[in-house]
């Protein structure tokens, strides 16, 4: 499933203002503020004519980024079905040479251990089409205590874990809190 990222550093942007955008009208829309500073992301169905709404983003909010994703892996959390106002962002890049560790680290080890958390709605993985960074993890949280309880800390805690993460670069994790889009989401 293909969906975009659209990212607005320093911005806090509403659902009106979004669904302006060329495209972002047009099937689900997510929309999410940064937690502990100001920037917005906002993950959508991608638009029929995606080039029609980089245009707009160059036009009128000139440092968004618009990022093509490829969802990869898509796991149900402990908590499926809840309510989820939390969403946990990482994205990075990886070292030359390490991706297959990597790759089968989040898909073998961290995303389900992620995923059975309790409090954890839903994990995700996305590949960038293009662009750094290349990869995305994302978690659909039904409370910000979720992330760093003693479950969350101890899936990070494994050998495995400290073996990949020193081959992460160009790495930004940010809690969103989710913002409402229209009555459906």
């Amino acid at each position: 499933m293909e969906q975009m990222l659209i990212k607005f550093p320093e911005e806090t942007i509403d659902a009106a203002t979004l669904r302006a955008l060329p495209g972002a009208g047009q099937g689900s829309a997510w929309l999410y503020h940064a937690a502990d500073h100001t920037e917005t992301y906002a993950l959508l169905d991608t638009p029929a004519d995606p080039q029609a709404l980089r245009d707009a983003l160059r036009a009128r909010h000139p440092r968004a980024q618009a990022v093509a994703l490829a969802l990869t892996t898509d796991v149900a959390g402990q908590a499926a079905g809840q309510p989820a106002p939390w969403f946990y962002v990482v994205e990075t890049d990886i070292k030359a040479g390490a991706e297959i560790d990597f790759d089968r680290w989040y898909e073998e080890e961290h995303l389900p251990g992620l995923a059975a958390v309790p409090g954890t709605v839903r994990a995700r993985r996305y590949l960038a089409r293009e662009g750094s960074p290349r990869y995305y993890a994302c978690y659909d949280l039904a409370s910000r205590e979720t992330f760093g309880s003693p479950p969350w800390l101890a899936v990070r805690a494994t050998d495995w874990s400290s073996r990949v993460r020193p081959n992460f670069i160009n790495t930004k994790r940010t809690m969103f809190r989710r913002a409402p889009v229209n009555q459906e989401t």
